[in-house]
């Protein structure tokens, strides 16, 4: 129940950030205010003096304040340097954000509320930099770092305050009323400082359930853009923390104890303030300190030496800190942090070097660093650590210049570089140093300060084979899914019948962080396919360079053939006739006659309203227009029908349709879905209700060819033309008993587009139905008039394959990327009259080539290999001849 209470005050905070965060520093600003009414009383204290409590200091004070505050500056340096360990910038600045914040909250607390006793605020900051903590402050952070989305982190930042809050609150009330029962001693100035303590705790509290989480959640949101795709701050390694938190829970016996013990202090407090003969006053007040002294005092010149040597003590400190952390912090303690470091942030231009870079080991010349505060990564020798600064090149000429050179009898160790900076070691998985075994490798992947950036990746694959890691999440579980997806290659290769059959297949410097979760799975590299450009294309008055990806030799040539001639011709017009997405579920009925009477019910207005009223509230983009209900026996087949904006919309029908069988099976319980397809859409398949109904875009794109073009660039005539179009396309796929297929080659114009803009291939199937139409046109009858249908255009230009980026600039080259600014689905749409208008070409310059008996010519020039055809010791001494 508490958790619940935490977890939804998390989500609160989180989902209304700058009203959490206005109403705090509202709050605040009325404290402030408040003080500034009070500070017209003689009573209230300044920074550095106060009217009625100026007592006599003395030099041993002074020495304890000073000393406090060096403390409680390198208290803080040191959780800012722990802080830079997680790997991220963001950490460590929402750590100081919050540190800043509590103090100034702290700050106008303790001048409202105890401006009239203290000596200086400026002995209550250091007692309440001591005490404030950043742990709990930092795994929140880290929570919030761990997710993929806005939506993400809200919901991760409310799971960690059901975790941490309860926790917090409760050491919070033990903190102060153990640091309250100073507050008793009757000794003036441990009363105060027990004051300061119990503020500082307080703070921290206040700071931490209200202003952290909402400055968090908003702080993430303005970094959300990134330049590879995912959000800036998002951090792999932290992907286990809240798993990790939630086995961390402290004992329940632990939590009792502090209950127990937290009501006894209470009754404690209570027995002692009932107690006092005079409970409204406050002995710190009236006892030695209220002593003032004559402005003239002997003491003045000694307060002021001292303060003055004091502040250059505590400013000193500071400064040198300062400096340490910022210009020799990176230098000096390179290798240790980085070795008990969980995350590697090397910039997307750089990549970690591999087991294929070779093993090295330490060399003399080269002194090792190791750590000092954890465990080293080889058990009991230290691992070498290799000064980044130097290439990968470099390091393995010093390695075969010593081959003498003494080695440690740990695992060697690779090192992943980043711009001059160093990072953990890992041994490569090519050392011959033994893999440890599974349990210490389970230790070390169970490490937060450690994890897979410090097993080996013989040590990974051995974890991988003892399904410790599962193959398919190795992406997610390492540090870098690069380094993921070359330990799956190095798994498989043995087990193919080629062992180097994956050499020759790319996988490194791509941004696999738009693929994991949305476009492939297993991944063991990308293939890259040969993209060439037609155009400039005329349509609608507007000139378009279309990019296709084929390795088909001539499709682009005779593409950008087809696109001249109707260039010269004055460009081809288009239209989009329908724009609808389907999914096409299948129920069942325990009857034929209950089927009826719900096909019935779906075709009247009443239970199409409710059907579209469940549909619609899944998107903000699909609503549903129309329904068709085919029946077979006892079975239903119900296709949907909806907009889906610039998005293709399979996954968006589907969520819609779900949500719509949902509701039925509500008015008809007896109501069975089967599958949420049904084959009625129908989807990545040949249908003759897509070629009549249409599905996707349906488009049409026209054009007037005059008689010269058709002659001198097509090198026919509009005679050969029309008649051709009318024996092959026509008759003949009829003969063929063709559905859809009335064109020369309409897919290989659709599958080049799809392939270069990111679409799924597979809707090559439906999206390439075309009829394409000649006739003779012109006062004379000699031009040619051109046009294609195409009923079934299914794509989108967001999601899917349209985030990759090098499909992403396929789509920028046509200007249709992403959602349409002005109007949802104009992208799409406009996409589909590009395919429609570029087949218009690809049927025109075929055409052409047919009719004129070029097509064999021309293939045999351009589009054969001899790549794996060996030469004949004749065509040799002809070609040497």
């Amino acid at each position: 129940m508490l958790a619940r209470l935490f977890r939804l005050h998390g989500l609160l905070v989180a989902s209304h950030p700058w009203e959490v965060i206005v109403g705090t520093l509202v709050l605040t600003v009325c404290l402030v205010s408040m003080n500034n009414n009070l500070a017209a009383s003689s009573q209230m204290c300044s920074w550095n003096e106060c009217p009625k409590v100026e007592e006599k200091i003395h030099s041993s004070d002074v020495i304890i304040l000073t000393i406090t505050r060096c403390m409680a500056i390198v208290y803080i340096y040191f959780q800012f340097k722990n802080l830079r360990q997680l790997g991220s910038k963001y950490i460590l600045g929402i750590a100081g954000l919050f540190t800043v914040f509590s103090s100034f909250v702290f700050s106008t607390v303790v001048i409202h509320f105890f401006g009239k006793e203290l000596t200086g605020l400026n002995e209550a900051l250091p007692f309440f930099l001591l005490l404030i903590d950043l742990s709990k402050a930092c795994t929140l952070a880290k929570f919030a770092l761990s997710s993929n989305s806005q939506e993400e982190v809200r919901e991760n930042i409310s799971q960690g305050m059901a975790i941490l809050g309860p926790t917090f609150t409760l050491d919070a009330l033990v903190e102060c009323l153990v640091i309250g029962v100073g507050t008793m001693s009757g000794v003036p100035q441990l009363e105060i400082m027990c004051c300061f303590g119990c503020m500082s705790v307080l703070a921290n509290y206040f700071v931490f359930m209200t202003f952290f989480p909402a400055c968090v959640s908003l702080v993430l949101e303005l970094s959300r853009e990134s330049r590879e795709g995912r959000p800036i701050w998002q951090l792999s390694h932290f992907a286990r923390v809240l798993a990790e938190e939630e086995d961390n829970k402290p004992n329940p016996v632990t939590q009792r104890v502090k209950i127990i013990m937290s009501l006894g202090l209470a009754l404690v407090h209570a027995h002692t303030r009932l107690a006092a003969e005079h409970p409204g006053q406050n002995r710190s007040v009236d006892g030695p300190m209220a002593t003032r002294l004559d402005a003239g005092g002997t003491m003045r010149p000694l307060k002021l030496t001292s303060m003055d040597l004091e502040q250059v003590i505590t400013l000193g400190l500071a400064l040198l800190l300062a400096v340490k952390y910022v210009f020799f912090e990176q230098t000096e303690t390179e290798s240790s942090l980085s070795l008990m470091s969980p995350t590697i942030s090397s910039p997307p231009t750089q990549k970690p070097t591999m087991a294929g870079d070779g093993c090295r080991r330490d060399l003399p010349a080269l002194k090792p660093q190791t750590t000092t505060n954890g465990p080293a990564a080889t058990g009991a020798a230290s691992p070498a650590v290799f000064d980044s600064k130097l290439p990968p090149e470099t390091d393995r000429q010093k390695a075969e210049a010593a081959p003498g050179a003494p080695v440690e009898n740990g695992p060697c160790v690779s090192c992943f570089e980043e711009t001059l900076a160093q990072t953990p070691c890992v041994p490569p998985s090519g050392c011959t140093a033994e893999a440890r075994t599974l349990e210490e490798c389970m230790a070390v992947l169970s490490d937060p300060q450690r994890g897979t950036r410090f097993l080996s990746d013989k040590e990974v694959m051995n974890l991988v084979t003892s399904r410790n890691i599962l193959n398919y999440k190795l992406e997610s579980v390492l540090e870098t899914p690069e380094r993921g997806v070359a330990i799956r290659r190095e798994m498989l290769s043995p087990k193919l019948p080629v062992l180097s059959a994956l050499a020759s297949l790319p996988y490194k410097d791509y941004d696999y962080s738009k693929v994991m979760g949305t476009c492939c799975e297993n991944v063991i590299g990308f293939m890259p396919v040969p993209v060439g450009v037609a155009g400039p294309l005329l349509l609608d008055e507007k000139q378009f360079y279309v990019p296709m990806a084929t390795t088909e030799g001539c499709l682009v040539a005779s593409t950008n053939r087809g696109c001249r001639a109707l260039s010269l011709s004055g460009g081809c017009s288009s239209r989009i006739l329908a724009d609808s997405m389907t999914r096409g579920p299948v129920v069942r009925l325990p009857s034929a006659c209950r089927a009826a009477e719900v096909k019935v019910w779906l075709e009247t207005s009443d239970g199409f309203s409710l059907i579209q009223e469940a549909f619609d509230q899944t998107s903000r983009f699909a609503r549903l227009e129309k329904l068709m209900v085919g029946l077979a026996g006892r079975n239903l087949y119900i296709r949907f029908q909806s907009q889906t904006g610039d998005a293709m919309g399979m996954n968006m029908l589907s969520k819609g349709t779900e949500q719509a069988l949902h509701r039925l099976r509500q008015q008809y319980p007896d109501v069975e879905v089967l599958s949420v397809s049904g084959n009625y859409c129908t989807d990545k398949k040949s249908a003759a209700i897509n070629w009549v109904l249409g599905r996707g875009k349906s488009a049409v794109s026209e054009a007037t060819i005059p008689a010269k073009v058709v002659r001198e660039v097509l090198k026919s005539s509009s005679a050969s033309l029309v008649e051709l179009n009318i024996n092959k396309n026509l008759v003949g796929s009829a003969m063929a008993g063709s559905i859809g297929g009335f064109n020369a080659h309409a897919a290989n114009i659709v599958a080049a587009i799809y392939i270069a803009c990111g679409q799924d291939p597979a809707q090559t199937v439906g999206s390439s139905n075309c009829i394409t139409q000649m006739e003779f046109a012109g006062a004379e009858g000699e031009d040619l008039y051109i046009s294609c249908t195409m009923p079934s255009i299914e794509l989108g230009t967001v999601g899917g394959g349209t985030n990759l980026a090098p499909q992403q600039a396929c789509l920028q080259m046509l200007g249709v990327q992403g959602t349409s600014s002005s109007e949802p689905g104009e992208n799409a749409r406009q996409l589909a009259r590009v395919v429609c208008a570029t087949v218009l070409a690809g049927e025109l310059s075929l055409m052409a080539a047919l009719a004129a008996g070029h097509l064999v010519k021309s293939h045999m020039a351009h589009n054969r290999s001899r790549t794996n055809l060996s030469e004949s010791p004749s065509s040799k001494s002809e070609s040497a001849a």
